[in-house]
């Protein structure tokens, strides 16, 4: 009885010591990123670039997407003003399957964005990926950010972890009940996943896999 007891009070204080890691975690990707977003354009200083994080055009049920649309009028405002000069599209490319075609095209058809301007991304698979690339690939550094406000926050938290002097513009946001509090609940372990790349110096999901693969092999033996 006592060993049990014993068990169930070491599994929920390393509960409690995880919860409060994750919240711990959060508070220090919104500390680094704060200021550093902005709602108005009349506010945001100007960049050379943005940088339009990608995400599906259409939802399941075949209708548009309002976080996509939200996004490319966000980007289509900041080249209207004169903030940006140019446009990097990011996000997926797979078999029936193109993200930054989608957004080059709406803003060029919808937004009055010239083609010449706007330049594609097409292996920008997560949000992480989409800032290294626009880094590696495209020499950009002193970006603006376009994505939901949610979104940014972790977006600029990968792009300062690169040395990048990245500002965030938040695209309007979707209020919708479903989509809004399961894109939070989500955004919250995104942090905590953003943090342990940076505390570990992990570059990508397969070297996370084999550093805990490691990690498990030296506590075993």
């Amino acid at each position: 009885m006592k060993v049990t007891k014993n068990i169930l009070k070491l599994f929920f204080t390393t509960f409690e010591i995880g919860v409060l890691l994750m919240f711990f975690a959060n508070i220090w990707v919104f500390s680094v990123t704060n200021g550093r977003t902005y709602t108005k354009i009349s506010k945001i200083p100007p960049r050379e670039t943005a940088l339009v994080l990608g995400t599906s055009p259409k939802m399941k049920s075949g209708v548009v997407n309002p976080y996509f649309t939200k996004r490319m009028d966000a980007a289509a405002l900041l080249y209207h003003h004169g903030k940006v000069k140019k446009i990097i599209v990011s996000g997926e490319k797979s078999a029936g399957y193109d993200e930054p075609k989608a957004m080059k095209n709406y803003l060029i058809e919808q937004e009055g964005i010239p083609e010449n301007i706007i330049y594609k991304d097409s292996t920008g698979f997560n949000t992480r990926k989409s800032i290294g690339n626009c880094q590696e690939i495209f020499h950009e550094k002193n970006v603006v950010i376009v994505s939901q406000g949610y979104h940014n926050l972790r977006a600029l938290f990968y792009a300062r972890n690169l040395g990048m002097n990245a500002l965030g513009f938040d695209a309007q946001d979707v209020y919708s009940n479903q989509s809004y509090y399961r894109n939070q609940f989500r955004e919250f372990f995104a942090r905590v996943q953003a943090v342990l790349f940076y505390v570990f110096g992990i570059t990508d999901k397969e070297d996370f896999k084999n550093r805990i693969s490691q990690a498990e092999y030296e506590f075993n033996y």
